[in-house]
């Protein structure tokens, strides 16, 4: 290949978000080059949403076994081996990375490994990597470097006593005993995955309750589910004073001006994520930031004509489904199939157990609109289907417009709650109403009755409770 190569795209950065624009790019017959630092799939795949899944999995199903004389079964013994759970996990994204590389080249997208900087307007430079000094000549250029996770001023990350996510999913050993700073999906995650294989959990978080964005009635359950399967939680805490030993961390909590000491073996920060901007623009490319984010229009584009920008390095939500909806949107927008769409509804995941998933506004969002809205809600306790499968926990909410019953939003806890959450997602983009959910037939036995149910109790008309 030649030093300098043209292309309708070039993409920098191969996560959710890169390496869906460039393969939709490739769908539309373009010429398209996709350049990442690492490897095919970005964070989500290789460090984030699938080998934390495979984790989970694991620790879900340990649990299962544990519990099996509930299904009127006999295990006699079970346990695990940590090394291997770990591995599982990065085998798991090693597959899946193969097969993005496989779907870059069916569409005949050019995939180069290494670190890219837009120097010009229009012209991209590998700075580093087997293809340093290659330069691709772009007509359209599309920002696609997502974000890191955050760390804390003065608090080094050795990956054994202080880790992020990341290297908590290159450890082999489990720690005896870990207090994880911060309970969003990423921290409320691996409270669960740890726990559930033994380990001592302290969960903590600065704001009033865990999972922060999610609905009230969903974090109370949570945070009671949690408790109950052993989780230390502090909401409403702040840590400060962090002192890293040979073989343990110290650090103080401080809650209404009151403080406590505590020690564990290991600390996870899941304090949230910041923009992967540096080298990425050289000093006479100078898009409008916020908070080192790109800022966008409605087509994606940045205040530089011809550089466009999608997923994480553009801001919240921080999703890889959310990301790669808007790199397909802003691909489309850039070559005149369609107008551009920015996102408006989506659905949040955590898959700790029980599951919590949502869309649309929570409660307190409703209130805090001054909207008139009704909520309608079925417990799984009364769901035959999750009663036979032991899986009883949680319930089903909906929240719709008082007037028209239009779905304002969805809020699950509970089995296979990431599943079910596309039903509600499908209807507030169709703008169905409550009434067209309950008089939808929907299978029995199923979890998703729950839905049908919830959708009923709005005017009283739920039949199991």
């Amino acid at each position: 290949m030649a030093d300098t190569t043209e292309y309708d795209l070039v993409v920098i950065g191969g996560g959710p978000a890169g390496y869906a624009g460039a393969i939709r790019a490739g769908q539309l017959g373009k010429r398209v080059a996709c350049v990442e630092l690492e490897r095919a799939g970005g964070t989500c795949l290789n460090w984030g949403c699938i080998p934390t899944k495979a984790l989970l999995k694991s620790a879900e199903l340990y649990q299962k076994i544990k519990k099996a004389e509930v299904f009127g079964l006999t295990v006699k013994e079970v346990s695990f081996d940590f090394a291997k759970v770990m591995a599982r996990s990065r085998t798991v994204a090693a597959q899946m990375a193969k097969g993005v590389e496989f779907l870059l080249k069916k569409n005949k997208v050019d995939y180069f490994t290494g670190r890219a900087q837009v120097t010009l307007p229009g012209l991209v430079e590998i700075t580093a990597g087997a293809q340093q000094g290659t330069f691709l000549k772009a007509k359209n250029i599309l920002l696609a470097t997502g974000c890191r996770m955050r760390r804390l001023p003065g608090l080094p990350v050795d990956g054994v006593r202080v880790m992020t996510s990341r290297e908590a999913l290159a450890g082999t050993t489990l720690p005896k005993s870990i207090v994880i700073v911060g309970a969003g999906a990423i921290g409320v995650e691996f409270a669960y995955f740890y726990n559930a294989l033994g380990a001592k959990v302290t969960l903590v978080e600065m704001l009033p309750q865990i999972l922060p964005v999610e609905d009230e009635d969903v974090a109370r359950t949570l945070h009671r589910s949690f408790e109950k399967q052993g989780i230390v939680i502090h909401a409403g805490t702040r840590c400060e004073n962090f002192r890293v030993g040979e073989n343990s961390v110290q650090l103080t909590l401080v809650k209404d001006g009151q403080s406590e000491e505590i020690e564990a073996e290991s600390v996870l920060l899941a304090v949230g994520v910041e923009a992967n901007i540096e080298g990425v623009l050289s000093a006479k490319v100078t898009p409008e930031l916020d908070r080192n984010y790109v800022k966008v229009g409605d087509d994606y584009q940045s205040s530089v004509p011809g550089i466009y920008a999608a997923g994480d390095i553009i801001g919240p939500p921080w999703l890889a489904h959310v990301a790669t909806y808007e790199a397909v949107n802003a691909v489309n927008g850039m070559f005149g199939h369609g107008t551009p769409k920015r996102v408006k509804n989506f659905p949040g995941c955590t898959y700790c157990q029980p599951q919590v998933a949502s869309t649309g506004l929570t409660e307190r969002a409703a209130k805090e609109k001054g909207l008139a809205y009704k909520v309608g809600k079925f417990p799984f306790l009364a769901s035959g289907k999750a009663v036979a499968s032991a899986e009883a926990e949680g319930f089903a909410k909906v929240i719709s417009d008082a007037t028209t019953g239009e779905i304002l939003g969805a809020h699950i806890i509970g089995a296979e709650a990431t599943e079910l959450i596309a039903e509600y997602g499908l209807a507030v983009e169709l703008e169905a109403t409550v009434e067209d959910i309950h008089r939808t037939i929907h299978a029995h036995p199923t979890l998703s009755e729950a839905l049908m149910e919830a959708a009923a109790a709005t005017t009283g008309e739920a039949i199991h409770i």
